[in-house]
């Protein structure tokens, strides 16, 4: 299935704008240390404002220190990186996340799916903030979308982790397995690009795309995700110990 990544960000950034107006903001959310709604809402909106400047190629302008009127400043930083990413041609340079190296140049269309799922993750954020921890299904998006969310972290993100020495490589490989998609897709955590056909797994992790992702995510724990687990936990428990998204 192919991915209009744009569209989704689109729809993500509508449905939590849509959920800023009815959250307590100084409400916690979980999974996410001591950040309450506001901080989660400011972040997004700082995020995607740097994400249109790294697409640009060049730096906005800074957003100040607030506090924000949160849905207002919140739906005029999802505006303006809309309108960037759509605005830029096809072969367009921008600055991307990369390894050795935190930055360096890329095309900016790699920030439609960055974003895309940024969002989609912080909206789940959002949602639980009032629904508790260990909620699924809030975001309501579909298990091919969570897929992609999936794919990555394990071929982009964590690998990039590594590359940066912000955490030592997956000593024992994690397969995971989403049973919810067409193809029933799986990926290596710790493959070299998440190829399953290249590392025998120690741990085979399955269950829905949207587990599997939270889970990457540490926004569930792979029991609070429905997940199943063969294998050593132990193997799976120091896997996912380690900071493998930024």
């Amino acid at each position: 299935m192919s991915l209009d990544h744009l569209s989704l960000l689109a729809r993500f950034q509508g449905d939590f704008l849509a959920a800023v107006p009815h959250a307590d903001v100084d409400a916690r959310v979980p999974a996410c240390g001591d950040w309450t709604v506001r901080e989660l809402v400011e972040h997004l909106a700082q995020i995607h404002h740097w994400a249109a400047g790294n697409a640009r190629g060049a730096k906005g302008a800074p957003l100040g220190s607030g506090p924000f009127d949160l849905a207002p400043h919140y739906a005029a930083q999802a505006s303006e990186l809309r309108a960037t990413l759509a605005g830029l041609r096809p072969d367009a340079v921008g600055r991307v996340l990369t390894h050795p190296a935190p930055m360096g140049p890329g095309p900016a269309w790699f920030w439609r799916r960055r974003q895309t799922h940024e969002t989609l993750v912080h909206l789940h954020d959002l949602l639980a903030a009032t629904a508790g921890a260990g909620s699924t299904g809030l975001a309501g998006a579909e298990p091919e979308v969570w897929a992609d969310t999936v794919d990555e972290v394990v071929t982009v993100l964590q690998p990039r982790q590594v590359g940066l020495g912000r955490m030592e490589p997956v000593r024992h490989p994690v397969s995971l397995v989403a049973t919810d998609v067409g193809g029933t897709p799986v990926w290596v955590l710790g493959a070299p690009g998440g190829r399953a056909d290249e590392v025998a797994p120690d741990v085979v992790v399955s269950g829905t795309a949207e587990g599997l992702a939270l889970t990457l995510w540490h926004r569930l724990t792979p029991a609070e995700a429905g997940l199943t687990v063969e294998g050593d936990r132990a193997d799976l428990e120091t896997a996912l110990a380690q900071p493998i998204v930024p």
